[in-house]
């Protein structure tokens, strides 16, 4: 089987990403700077105040980055990947709320101080009195919201579209904001070159989210006009589902990449979901394979052939273009076989797998996973059984991994399935060796 590698990409894009964050934090403040004396901090409310006002703008100027790594603008997946800008996404998410939280906190006890009330009489004033604010302290109470339903508990226990339209309620915040920032805020209510500055960041991140979110989806779905080819059965439950179109040669693809698909049929259509293609592109055909475990995934066994397919993507740096060595060792646990099946067919020759599944029958895609092992010089290791079985819990350990793959500290390692596996399998490799730069795992998008 010929060799279809795709060329590295290194990780020059992400450095210039975190210049441009930091540098552009630097801007977001030094306006304050510059125009504040010294001499102007002379009391404790006064003090306050400045603090508040530093966080506010550190706010403001966070709360762009992360509407910007919500625009799934496909320049950014390219320099990042979306798996970073996932990570990035969650971890400046509980940021964002603390300098929300933080800014409003400030403000309250700097006025209350020069104002002679407590802070909660204080807020009681600010919303009624000054205009804008009610919308200010509702899009705190709303960012608040979601960070807390973001906590990986309290989103698992809800349904995936109601978290979904919760967390874009996050757009709204942008909008909420954006009165109290101009109207009231000492560095931008004046006209000059700082409001400019700041109007041009909200503009140019609103014409990026129109991009990303509605233009692109449109141009890509006009050209490309995915329909429901077949449904194939893969096991008890598991499904294969074959999509065709038009121009499918022309589809920049890679394996390990996936799609927001929205399935246009009866009762589907206000639905999307993610889903990694699990074969490498072919020009004919894509391909999804999915596990049937509740309603949704129910019905897209019975969808209809024919039926149309709005798509978003492809998106994900979970791909061999990642690569930095020569020979990979890939560890996928249940469904999370997916995008890894599709991968093999672009990796360098030389490759290991271990597939974890709890059962002989949750293994998917088993004689495709034997040709390819056989057409590109792959070890496979099917790890059977539960995590606390003697077979799985030797292999799925520093000491069983070095024995399968002893030069493994030399090759990049690949993780995709359940965040509990991945989590688990993750620290084991680290301990096995692995510089953390070599190793690859695979996320849904924002």
């Amino acid at each position: 089987m010929p060799a279809n590698v795709p060329a590295r990409r290194g990780a020059t894009g992400r450095r210039v990403l975190v210049l441009f964050f930091w540098a552009g934090l630097v801007l977001a403040v030094l306006p304050w700077w510059l125009a504040t004396p010294a001499g102007s901090l002379s009391d404790t409310g006064a003090v306050t105040l400045a603090a508040g006002r530093i966080v506010g703008l550190v706010a403001g100027y966070v709360m762009l980055v992360q509407v910007l790594l919500m625009s799934r603008l496909r320049l950014l997946d390219r320099l990042a990947g979306e798996e970073l800008m996932t990570r990035w996404h969650r971890d400046i998410g509980g940021a964002l709320i603390v300098a929300v939280l933080g800014h409003m906190a400030l403000i309250l006890v700097g006025y209350g101080a020069l104002d002679g009330f407590n802070p909660l009489v204080e807020a009681r004033v600010l919303i009624t009195g000054v205009p804008d604010m009610l919308t200010a302290f509702l899009s705190a109470g709303i960012l608040t919201a979601v960070g807390l339903f973001s906590i990986r508990a309290v989103r698992n226990a809800m349904p995936y579209e109601l978290w979904r339209w919760l967390h874009m309620s996050t757009y709204l915040v942008l909008y909420l904001s954006f009165g109290h920032q101009f109207s009231l805020g000492q560095q931008l209510f004046q006209p000059g070159v700082v409001r400019t500055g700041w109007l041009a960041a909200y503009v140019g991140v609103v014409v990026v989210l129109a991009y990303g979110r509605v233009i692109a989806p449109v141009f890509f779905n006009l050209r490309y006009r995915l329909r429901v080819a077949d449904v194939v059965a893969e096991g008890p439950d598991t499904i294969s589902i074959y999509l065709t179109g038009r121009r499918l040669d022309r589809l920049k693809l890679l394996g390990g990449q996936w799609f927001r698909f929205r399935f246009m049929g009866r009762g589907l259509w206000w639905q999307s979901h993610p889903f990694s293609v699990s074969a490498a592109k072919n020009g004919r055909w894509l391909r999804l394979t999915v596990k049937v475990v509740g309603a949704y995934t129910r019905e897209l066994s019975e969808l209809d052939s024919g039926g149309r397919v709005w798509a978003i993507g492809p998106r994900g740096s979970f791909t061999a273009a990642q690569r930095t060595a020569q020979r990979s060792l890939l560890i996928a646990g249940g469904i999370g076989i997916t995008p890894i099946r599709a991968m093999l067919e672009e990796l360098p020759p030389g490759a290991t797998l271990i597939y974890r599944a709890s059962t002989p029958a949750d293994v998917v895609l088993q004689r495709e996973i034997d040709w390819l092992a056989r057409a590109r010089d792959l070890d496979v290791w099917y790890v059977i059984g539960a995590r606390t079985d003697p077979g799985p819990r030797q292999v799925m350990s520093p000491n069983g991994l070095r024995r399968l793959v002893p030069d493994l500290a030399g090759r990049d390692v690949w993780l995709c399935g359940p965040p509990g596996f991945v989590e688990s399998a993750h620290k084991i490799v680290r301990r096995s060796g692995v510089p953390r730069k070599k190793i690859h795992l695979a996320a849904f998008e924002l």
